[in-house]
């Protein structure tokens, strides 16, 4: 069970590395993402705040997942 755990968390992380970067391509790209003026919108902000957040924990799963395996 240790095993299964340690291998979820390192999945959970790779996969968000791989797919979060991919969308903030997409949303920087988007018109929403800035007003006329250039400056950023909430549209932007938010959706970094969000991928940052994803991007924190992915990163943590993946100590998390070393941990675990090295420890089981």
């Amino acid at each position: 069970m240790v095993v299964f755990a340690g291998t979820l968390l390192l999945l959970n992380a790779a996969y968000n590395v791989l797919v979060w970067p991919r969308f903030w391509t997409r949303v920087a790209a988007d018109p929403r993402a800035r007003d006329e003026q250039g400056r950023p919108t909430k549209f932007l902000t938010v959706h970094a705040v969000l991928i940052s957040v994803a991007l924190l924990i992915a990163a943590v799963s993946a100590v998390a997942g070393v941990l675990v395996l090295t420890a089981g």
